[in-house]
């Protein structure tokens, strides 16, 4: 059996439902505490992944995308349902397709599936942006890169308005950023791969915000064109930290998602 990451888990509300909620790359499960609170009679399952928040760091040489499914795997231990923003959601889409009778809804925030895109220039020119980061990184500019890298996807939050340690804790994860491109840009795990989309059955709901990066729309374009239970829903105003700055009106669209599941648990 494979060694895990420890991770240290938060738990909001409570119910006879459970969902599991996983946050954003350079996140922390703390995040999904305005979103919680209106989701009555739900128990909210949030860890934070490796290398993030208070849980143990992503182990030497490992791929960032296994060990963070393999870390949250055992927290899926019975039918539930799954929640995702980021980096976390296509955790979620992973998880889902390994683990489907385990999954009860699926909602994705603006998964950063960049691999699911269709080509063409807003998927060009975000490359182009990404680079940007990516040179910054390589030349040893850590905080430079950190910045640029709030500056497109932090949802419009000034760098200067983050505390000095935490514009330092952003760079010092600078790392797992470009060390998850292999899954993100490459699809190495094969999410995206032909028909296994395609198998899954439950509800699920891509959630992104109007104002939100423009490869996102890509995105989920490319994905409703392949999960056969799926709707997109859109928040006006927000950008991609809208699990934060818009947490009721996520709430609301998780709600519906949880209701599609009860309708369709009642016909079977």
């Amino acid at each position: 059996m494979k060694d895990t990451v420890p991770l240290f888990v938060r738990t909001f509300g409570g119910g006879a439902e459970r969902a599991l909620a996983l946050h954003c790359g350079l996140g922390a499960s703390g995040m999904w505490q305005g979103v919680a609170a209106h989701l009555d009679g739900v128990q909210v399952i949030a860890p934070d992944l490796p290398g993030h928040g208070r849980s143990a760091p992503f182990p030497d040489g490992v791929d960032m995308h296994d060990a963070a499914c393999d870390a949250v795997r055992p927290l899926l231990d019975e039918p539930m349902h799954l929640v995702g923003h980021s980096f976390g959601a296509t955790v979620a889409l992973r998880l889902a397709l390994d683990m489907p009778e385990r999954v009860r809804s699926l909602t994705l925030i603006e998964p950063v599936l960049f691999a699911a895109a269709p080509r063409g220039p807003v998927v060009d020119a975000h490359g182009a942006r990404e680079q940007v980061i990516l040179d910054l990184y390589e030349t040893g500019d850590t905080m430079g890169a950190a910045e640029a890298f709030n500056a497109l996807w932090g949802g419009g939050v000034p760098w200067d308005s983050f505390r000095p340690e935490a514009r330092q804790a952003m760079a010092e994860r600078m790392p797992f950023i470009f060390g998850t491109e292999p899954s993100l840009w490459r699809d190495v795990h094969g999410l995206i791969a032909p028909g296994m989309q395609e198998r899954l059955t439950m509800p699920v709901t891509l959630l992104r915000g109007s104002a939100t990066v423009a490869i996102i729309a890509e995105v989920h374009r490319g994905l409703l064109q392949r999960l056969p239970h799926c709707r997109e829903a859109v928040v006006e105003g927000a950008g991609h930290m809208l699990v934060m700055t818009h947490a009721e009106d996520v709430a609301r669209e998780i709600r519906g998602t949880f209701e599609q599941a009860r309708d369709a648990a009642s016909t079977n």
